[in-house]
């Protein structure tokens, strides 16, 4: 298997996009820094300004934002998602 980009996605638990998004992730064997904002207003006020949205989950491969759980589909449906996770 090969190397792939640190992934890292902020969550809440019960998020049925933040679940979707997940999902996709561990189809394609790929790990991820899991970071639940549920009840941690630091955490999520960091997403905030990471990302400049308040909605779970927001997504990086690597250092580039790559937005929720829909942008992370459509770089699926267009191919591009193996693309951008590899190293």
């Amino acid at each position: 298997m090969s190397q792939n980009k640190p992934v890292t996605i902020y969550t809440t638990q019960f998020c049925p996009y933040c679940i979707r998004a997940k999902r996709l992730l561990e189809s394609k064997e790929v790990g991820f820094d899991e970071i639940k904002v549920d009840f941690d207003a630091a955490k999520r006020g960091e997403m905030t300004e990471r990302s400049g949205r308040r909605t779970v989950p927001q997504i990086w491969i690597g250092d580039q934002h790559i937005g929720g759980c829909d942008e992370l589909y459509a770089l699926e449906r267009a191919g591009s998602l193996d693309g951008f996770l590899a190293e």
